[in-house]
């Protein structure tokens, strides 16, 4: 991953108090808030390409494509590996 860009930024203390609450509230630091709250903009708004789903996520979606109607599907995961399970 490339080293990071550093800068100052200044907030409003209010809006600094409510990006505060809710990066406590998803379990983010401050910093990883904003810059999570910033790429997802950039990337709606076209500035950033889309993020690469992982290969685990794409075999996930090619099974539950396959999964027929009517049939429950979920992803059992256990000792650190999953498995998709169709009843």
């Amino acid at each position: 991953m490339p080293e990071s860009k550093r800068f100052l930024l200044r907030l409003d203390p209010r809006l600094f108090e409510a990006l505060r609450r809710w990066a406590d509230d998803d379990l983010r630091s401050i910093n990883a808030q904003i810059e999570y709250l910033l790429t997802d903009q950039a990337r709606k708004a076209g500035r950033l390409p889309a993020k690469r789903r992982s290969a685990t996520r794409r075999a996930a979606s090619r099974t539950e494509d396959r999964t027929a109607p009517g049939q429950a599907s979920s992803t059992v995961e256990a000792g650190g590996q999953s498995a998709h399970v169709v009843s």
